[in-house]
């Protein structure tokens, strides 16, 4: 039951002081998500609805590619982490436990999950495999900013691949590469798939999801059939740059901001020989495992698409992603006709199957106004006075605040329904 009057959406008319980022401003001002602590943030349940909007996309593609979902510990023995000499990075949170036994939390899961296949696979015939899960992070972020962009603890969806060889490790990196892509254009974002260094994950080969949007921290460097981050850019022989200046072979390039939404690592044997995973090949002979690591963050998608698709209204989800699909608007009292109308329609879209929020609230047409275009549901309908008197359900997209045909008030169900599917699909 999505009534508004019940529901836990607590708007505002002013973003945070310290706000600085589109996101951070929108997604505390539609109800979407609040601040526990710096970088600390709890997802509030329209906010949670989009993020796992995000997860649902990714889970269909990984489960497409031949991936196997699990569930690892955030919190894990230190000693995977000294062994693969990643307990000496910084942000890594450690501590101890009663017994004085020293532990980690997770800040990504190449050690556990190296760490159970080392036991379990012995053959090549064990081999290929690929596993996913969707797991909390803990990262003690020096500088947490723009909301959910950068912050302490965050849900990662990260999957990792084990090969025979490099060839097998390739053919899986493009397995990924393909996911992704088509992640990235179901969310419905702008993105650009750039060419990467390794960083602290080591291995021979990464590239990066970038969306641009002016909060993004990074760097991307562009021209037609050319994307690199900045690091990457500057090693390459054909790219010249001075001061703001980039040139490819000559030709101009461009710079624009963007927040990296999702990575890729071919990692090879960078974890293996440390955790001991090796198999045994068709000869009788040890060999180590080749793996690939990939994450890609839904709060990042989610904050990239405020980004992106925002006016100064408030935000405008993309279909893919809106909390609900309509968002319903009953002007009258309780006991007036154009309430009882309201209701109706509002029964009919919950039977019916639509997401829907309702807004039943006792509040003056303009707050409830306010309110839907600040949370950015692609559709809105308005039932009151002017409903009955013409007859029809008015109707607003949110994308560009446009004003549609109204809809038969009196209609079947089933009519009204199929109406509201046919909006629905024409929408970005």
């Amino acid at each position: 039951m999505t009534r508004l009057s019940s529901y836990l959406l607590p708007t505002e008319k002013q973003p945070p002081a310290e706000a600085e980022a589109i996101s951070h401003k929108l997604m505390v001002r539609a109800g979407l998500i609040r601040q526990m602590g710096t970088g600390i943030w709890t997802w509030l349940p329209a906010g949670w609805r989009v993020h796992q909007r995000v997860v649902a996309i990714v889970r269909a593609e990984m489960d497409a590619i031949g991936g196997q979902e699990l569930l690892m510990p955030v919190l894990q023995p230190a000693d995977p982490w000294r062994k693969t000499g990643r307990i000496e990075i910084e942000e890594l949170f450690k501590l101890r436990d009663r017994k004085d036994a020293e532990l980690v939390l997770a800040m990504t899961h190449e050690e556990a999950v190296t760490f159970h296949v080392a036991q379990v696979v012995r053959s090549y015939r064990d081999l290929p495999l690929i596993l996913y899960h969707f797991q909390v992070k803990e990262r003690d972020e020096p500088r947490p900013r723009a909301g959910v962009l950068r912050t302490r603890e965050f849900v990662m969806k990260d999957s990792y691949t084990f090969d025979r060889d490099q060839a097998g490790l390739e053919e899986r990196y493009a397995l990924h590469v393909d996911a992704y892509d088509q992640i990235m254009a179901r969310t419905g974002l702008r993105f650009y798939r750039v060419e990467s260094d390794v960083g602290m994950m080591g291995g021979l080969g990464a590239h990066e999801y970038m969306a641009p949007c002016a909060a993004g921290e990074d760097q991307i460097v562009l021209a037609d059939g050319y994307a690199a981050n900045v690091e990457v850019a500057k090693n390459d022989p054909r790219v010249g740059h001075e001061g703001e200046s980039w040139t490819l072979d000559g030709q101009p390039l461009r710079l624009e901001p963007a927040i990296e939404i999702g990575n890729i690592f071919k990692l090879g044997t960078r974890y293996s020989e440390p955790l001991g995973a090796h198999y045994l090949d068709e000869t009788g002979a040890e060999r180590p495992i080749w793996m690939g690591s990939y994450g890609i963050g839904p709060a990042r998608i989610v904050a990239a698409a405020v980004e992106q698709f925002s006016d100064e209204h408030g935000i405008s989800w993309p279909r893919a992603l809106a909390p609900f699909a309509v968002h319903l608007v009953a002007l009258g009292n309780p006991g007036t006709a154009e309430r009882e109308a309201a209701d109706g329609v509002y029964d009919t879209l919950r039977h019916g199957g639509v997401e829907v929020i309702y807004d039943e609230r006792d509040a003056g047409p303009g707050e409830k106004f306010a309110d839907a275009e600040l949370l950015g549901c692609p559709l809105r309908l308005t039932v009151g006075r002017r409903s009955l008197e013409s007859g029809e359900i008015e109707v607003q997209l949110r994308r560009g605040r446009k004003d549609a045909p109204g809809l038969a008030l009196a209609a079947e169900p089933q009519a009204l329904l199929s109406a509201v599917d046919e909006l629905w699909r024409s929408l970005p």
